[in-house]
């Protein structure tokens, strides 16, 4: 009993210290609601609300209906223009985009021959001009091999393949993004909440008096564990309720308490992870390269961002090591596909696994880490 009173006022006392640092609560609540709503909107690749215009010389129904096909969220309405207003907008921003549709467009496509639309692009916004190009020639594309094939007399006896989209049927980036940015914010703060907070009583000296009273080097660490953990694991529900589901309105499919389950987990993990570093870094600086080594890998390996079907056999196995990794696997499972425990079970026992090591492995360090100060 002794010990679990220990542990609870130290823990306490952490937090009051993280309290009154005023750096590290902006830090924290940026993480979970800005930095959230940012990386959901602003997805590598994504075009939003591009402005787009059109010279229509044909004035027909193939045109009008490419004209149509042009909508929010991906691009603004189409303004429709004369070939001498098409340079004087592009130099002065205001179209990224100006489609030109020649004359008899619509009668030299049902002929068979092969029109050429000329796409004009501004391309000093390269996302976006990258990007939207090939959505401009898909939705051409589209629309005309619609149109040809609606004037065929012929029965058409292909097969008709019907697409459909599970879990996103709106290919929604948004959704993707505003989870994956709270995961990869859960690791990224956890880790420098505790590693800075061990790095903080060092720089203070508040070390050596916790050193004259009867703790022990796992009261101390395990203090700061749940304390920091306690910390990012709330902001982590805060951001998953209003800000996902509410703000963005992104639809959650499995249960969230399973999931803030894995993510204490995981927060078990990525908590001694951090003190680890602090350990090895022992000073601020220090630690902020650390991370950067630590982080990238992390996050860019783990399967958040880039599939790992498509990684190299061995970086996967090796990132089978990474809590990330598990905790991205289940993250997925259950946020998006509505998996229960019989399905994430696996991942729940290499995160106590995982978990266990990191546990381990910084309560010998720290001791030793202690030993040489006492």
């Amino acid at each position: 009993m002794r010990t679990l009173a220990n542990i609870g006022h130290l823990g306490v006392k952490e937090l009051r210290s993280l309290s009154r640092d005023p750096t590290m609560l902006i830090l924290v609540v940026y993480a979970f609601t800005l930095a959230i709503y940012s990386g959901a909107t602003a997805m590598p690749e994504t075009l939003n609300r591009a402005p787009i215009a059109i010279i229509d010389y044909d004035r027909s129904q193939l045109s009008a209906r490419i004209t149509d096909a042009f909508y929010l969220p991906y691009f603004t309405e189409p303004s429709l223009i004369g070939e001498a207003e098409m340079d004087r907008r592009m130099d002065e921003g205001i179209d990224t985009f100006a489609l030109s549709i020649p004359p008899d467009f619509e009668r030299d496509v049902l002929a068979g021959n092969a029109p050429a639309v000329q796409l004009n692009v501004d391309a000093t916004r390269i996302s976006q001009g990258f990007t939207g190009a090939g959505y401009v020639q898909s939705i051409v594309s589209g629309i005309v091999t619609d149109f040809v094939e609606g004037h065929r007399s012929v029965d058409d006896l292909s097969v008709d393949l019907t697409l459909r989209s599970r879990f996103n049927p709106t290919l929604d980036k948004s959704w993707f993004g505003g989870i994956m940015e709270i995961i990869d914010n859960v690791t990224m703060l956890s880790i420098i909440l505790t590693g800075a907070a061990l790095i903080r009583e060092r720089e203070h000296g508040t070390v050596e008096h916790l050193l004259v009273m009867p703790l022990t080097p796992f009261e101390i660490m395990i203090s700061k564990v749940w304390s920091m953990g306690l910390v990012v694991l709330v902001a982590t529900a805060f951001a998953l309720l209003v800000m996902v589901q509410g703000l963005l309105a992104v639809p959650i499919e499995g249960s969230i308490p399973l999931f803030l389950a894995g993510a204490a987990l995981h927060l078990f993990a990525t908590t001694s992870m951090g003190i680890f570093l602090a350990t090895v870094a022992r000073s601020m600086p220090r630690f902020g390269l650390l991370l950067i080594l630590t982080l990238l890998p992390l996050q860019m390996l783990s399967g958040g961002n880039t599939p790992r079907e498509s990684m190299p056999e061995f970086i996967q196995t090796i990132m089978l090591a990474a809590p990330t990794t598990h905790f991205v696997s289940l993250a997925q499972a259950i946020l998006y596909r509505g998996a229960g425990l019989s399905v994430v079970w696996p991942q729940f026992l290499a995160l106590i696994a995982i978990g266990g090591v990191l546990f381990a492995l910084a309560l010998v360090r720290f001791r030793s880490t202690i030993s040489a100060m006492a």
